[in-house]
């Protein structure tokens, strides 16, 4: 995930860091591999996943959404993620807006993380064009990192509910280097071989993508180049 000639990402600057993906699977593509390194540090991580994934299968969907659930308990446990909370915003057509700005915000707000790690927002990625629900919750995450210091921006969630405004030190966007990265996440040897483990653990949606999907993914996570981008928020 990480080439050193990229600066290291200061990780002693940090203790809890919270992860705002749109799926269960979507952080193991690589950024669990990081996962694994910061929490045998001792650093808290929690994850979370704005939908269930139920458009992913062609199963029913409340089958699939506990399904897919279940698969990424079982992810987080092979890369120490203790924290894990499931939203339930319709998979497939995930839409910007306050409401979504609102859920992400009372998650930090209640984690208090000083690192928020979210998805891209571009429409075009080094893959190819980026899904539609992930540049929704990029958008999303990005705003609701600036909503959770402003104790006027969905006050509710601090007059009703007890929450504080929560100020987040950085932002982090994963990445490769060469593609806008600024910083880098060494995750040589165990953290790499349990970020493979836990997309592993995906095991059924996995089978239900197209032939060849997980050796191609396993190609991309093998080798050390990419990078986890990084910027302060």
């Amino acid at each position: 995930m990480a080439s050193m000639t990229l600066p290291a990402l200061p990780e002693e600057s940090f203790q809890r860091v919270l992860c705002v993906v749109a799926h269960p699977d979507d952080m193991e593509y690589g950024t669990s591999a990081a996962v694994a390194r910061w929490t045998v540090r001792g650093i808290e991580v929690g994850y979370l996943l704005l939908t269930r994934g139920e458009a992913g299968m062609p199963n029913p969907p409340e089958e699939t959404a506990r399904l897919r659930v279940a698969e990424q308990r079982a992810a987080c446990a092979v890369v120490g993620v203790k924290h894990l909370t499931v939203l339930k915003h319709p998979d497939g057509v995930l839409v910007y807006g306050l409401d979504l700005r609102r859920d992400i915000c009372r998650e930090i707000r209640r984690f208090k993380p000083d690192v928020v790690l979210g998805a891209g927002y571009e429409i075009e990625t080094p893959y190819g064009f980026d899904q539609a629900d992930h540049r929704a919750a990029g958008l999303a995450t990005l705003d609701a990192v600036r909503d959770a210091g402003n104790r006027w921006v969905f006050p509710e969630q601090v007059d009703d509910e007890g929450l504080q405004p929560h100020s987040v030190r950085w932002y982090i966007v994963p990445g490769l280097a060469g593609s806008g990265a600024t910083h880098g996440v060494d995750v040589s040897g165990e953290p790499l071989r349990c970020g493979v483990a836990s997309l592993e653990a995906h095991a059924a949606y996995l089978a239900a993508l197209p032939g060849g999907y997980v050796r191609l993914m396993r190609r991309r996570l093998s080798p050390i180049s990419g990078g986890a981008g990084a910027r302060r928020a």
